[in-house]
């Protein structure tokens, strides 16, 4: 679908969009609610002896899980704040809890975007910690005026829909499979250009390469 186009969906696609999100979401926070529940039982459970460090894993796991509900509405929902570099920070603890870093260190103090496009940035960062899956370091450069997102981990790989997706040629066919093509239509919806930053030459460097988003003048100020 080019920028621009008409992003109008049936009444079956809207009803299917919205299952995928329901079952995304429960899957997201199910493992967590659970974890907060153990924790509580054990709490209660005099005769463990555990009593405090149970009341402290749920106090930990109930934060993380409001850090992961706050990241999924604002890149999901969208907000009509613009997106500058602390709320990006902050957002990004609900990141998943398998040693991921955010790296903002290659950009301008200043940048802040336009929601429209911090919700772009924000479903991209969500879409690298799924090219994490056994940690690694997220991070953000900005060039030439637009945004490369990287990522940097054992075993990083994009998921393998994205390529599909940058490809117009994607269908979201289960809930695991949702950030990657939702990703891409978001960023066309804004106008933006988004494709992977394939290197020159016969010998590519291990690892996933870059995103590029380019930013029209205007949607990223620094």
């Amino acid at each position: 679908m080019a920028a621009g186009a008409d992003l109008a969906v049936s009444t079956d696609e809207a009803l299917r969009l919205a299952e995928l999100f329901c079952a995304r979401l429960c899957h997201d926070i199910a493992g967590s609610l659970g974890a907060l529940i153990g924790s509580l039982d054990l709490a209660h459970d005099k005769s463990s002896g555990m009593t405090g460090e149970a009341l402290e894993l749920a106090s930990s796991t109930g934060r993380a899980l409001v850090s992961r509900l706050r990241l999924l509405r604002a890149a999901w929902a969208g907000t009509d704040a613009p997106l500058d570099l602390s709320t990006l920070a902050d957002l990004a603890q609900g990141l998943p809890r398998r040693r991921l870093d955010l790296d903002l260190s290659a950009m301008p103090g200043g940048t802040e975007f336009d929601p429209i496009t911090g919700r772009v940035v924000l479903n991209l960062v969500l879409l690298a910690a799924e090219a994490l899956p056994a940690g690694g370091t997220i991070w953000l450069e900005r060039t030439d005026g637009d945004l490369l997102i990287g990522v940097s981990g054992r075993h990083s790989a994009w998921p393998a829909a994205l390529g599909a997706a940058l490809a117009g040629g994607a269908k979201i066919e289960g809930p695991r499979e949702l950030q990657a093509p939702l990703t891409v239509l978001l960023a066309r919806a804004a106008g933006l250009s988004l494709s992977l930053l394939m290197p020159a030459g016969p010998d590519p460097p291990a690892g996933a390469p870059p995103l590029l988003l380019g930013l029209p003048a205007g949607r990223a100020a620094a």
